[in-house]
This record gives C-alpha cells, structure tokens and sequence, in this order.
C-alpha cells in the first residue's frame, strides 16, 4: 500500500523528513533512507530548506524510490518558479512517478545562503495547489489540455498552534477546496491544544498528521517558543528540557507521539538530520 492508500485505510502514518545534500552526490541521504526503510511509510525532501541551497527534491525522490525502493513526498515551493516553471516541474515528476508533494510558499532567499537571489512568488501555495490539482484534472493553467494527466497525492500544512481555531479552520477548509488532499503539521509541544485542532478539523475528512521535533537542548526549547510563530511549547515541557537536556526532549517526544497515535492520522517527524534520535523515538512506541 501507498502511503494515499494507507490514509483511506485509516492506517496511522509516519513519515520523516530530511533536507537534501548540498552536493552532487546524494548517498549521504541514501544512507539516512535505508536505516528508515521499513520505519517509516514516506520521507520528506525538502525544497532548499530555509532558502539554502540544495539538490532538486524531485531528483532526490526519484532516486530513492528508484534505488532505494522508499516512498517520498516532495516539497514544492513557490520561491524560485513562476507558473510556466511550477507545471514544468510538476509534469517532470509525474513523468519520474514522484506523486507525493508538499505544497508551500517558501522562504525568502534573503535568509539564506544566496541573500543576493530574486524571489518569484508569483504565486502563492494556495495558487500552487489550484495548479497541481488542474493537472491532475487534465488541464494546465490556462486551461489547454494535457496528453496525459498527473495523478499527485497533493500535501498542505496545517498549524495546530494557531490563535484561532476558527480562522485556521477556514484556511484548512479553503485548502481542501483548492485541492489539498492531505495535512502535515507544524510540531506541537501542548498536546491538549493539538486535541483541540484535531477536533476543530475532524468533519473536514481529511487525514492529518501531527508534526514532531525531538528537543535536542533547552537553548533550542527557548528558541521554538519565544521566536518561532505558532509553536507554543508548555511550562512543563521546557521545565523538563532545562534540567534534562537532549534525553529529556527524547522523553517528550516519545510520549507525544504515543498521544498522537491516539487522535491523529499520523506523525511527520522533523529530526533535523538526527536518525539515530528518529529510529529511536519510532521504535519505543
């Protein structure tokens, strides 16, 4: 089963996500893959993450599932296509038999490591769902027809930690419109405001699957809740993590991810690269 047949099924999820190399050579994410094989139903590929350059996470998905035999799902972001370049890319991977995209509006280049670089944003990720969606219906943009349509298991995000459940409801609902098939969300440290969302969300059908970041330090805590928007991490949690460090934050996470298989679809796991912490948080739940 694929990971869209899983969802239908009403199987929990896990998938990880991992940022390509800045290299030519993609063995470095090879070798991440393989310990997850088996672990995980898809992983992530970034898209230059935080506007830093990378590999194309098309060409990275293609390779794994193609050597690798590993389920991906690719982000795509609006930052570096206008819409004539956002559909070349989408017909190319529907072409590699790369299905699975995360949607998203990107980073500015400003942040990065190419500070010097022109932003597109021509459109938007709402906009770029409508284009994936269009595809899969056998149109482009402007409406001419497609040989062949794209057949893509369409991604968005979703943010448990918003202010407002009702207008977070409404973007969500808006997004399912405009074609998003699937939730992945930001991490969540207050497990009762992630019940909450789920529940706000949960006559929308559509399957969602709570973001995780193990804690590696109290300097990383402090950094999440006071400078990150929409993640909120509770008194307790950043108690625990101040005098037990990284192994305290393992702890976190393992018990969050024992509740999120109680109330969501699945889990996305955002290690930052640490396998070793992924593989195990996975395999003691």
């Amino acid at each position: 089963m694929n990971l869209q047949e899983k969802h239908k099924a009403g199987k929990f999820t896990i998938t990880v996500e991992l940022d390509p190399p800045k290299s030519s050579s993609a063995q470095k994410i090879f070798d991440q893959a393989k310990r997850l094989k088996g672990k995980v139903d898809a992983i992530n590929i970034a898209d230059s993450p935080m506007s830093n350059m990378r590999m194309s996470p098309i060409s990275l998905s293609y390779l794994l599932q193609h050597n690798e035999g590993i389920e991906t799902i690719f982000h795509l972001t609006c930052r570096d296509r206008n819409i004539i370049g956002l559909q070349s890319e989408l017909l190319g991977a529907a072409a590699l038999g790369v299905n699975n995209i995360l949607a998203l509006t990107g980073d500015n280049p400003a942040n990065g490591d190419h500070p010097f670089a022109k932003a597109v944003f021509e459109v938007d990720s709402m906009r770029l769902l409508d284009i994936a969606n269009s595809l899969n219906k056998g149109k482009d943009l402007a409406s001419n027809d497609l040989e062949v349509p794209t057949n893509f298991y369409i991604g968005t995000t979703g943010n448990p930690g918003a202010e407002d459940f009702g207008v977070e409801r409404q973007k969500l609902v808006s997004k399912i419109e405009h074609g998003a098939n699937f939730v992945q969300t930001q991490p969540i440290y207050d497990l009762e405001q992630a019940k909450r969302y789920i529940d706000a969300m949960s006559d929308l059908n559509v399957p969602i699957m709570l973001g995780l970041i193990p804690l590696k330090s109290f300097k990383m805590a402090t950094y999440l809740h006071e400078k990150v928007p929409g993640i909120s991490l509770t008194q307790d949690i950043l108690d625990r993590v101040e005098k037990g460090g990284k192994e305290a934050g393992t702890e976190i996470a393992i018990e969050t991810l024992e509740e999120i298989k109680k109330i969501a679809s699945g889990v996305h796991i955002m290690p930052l690269n640490d396998i070793d912490t992924t593989l195990y948080i996975i395999n003691h739940v």
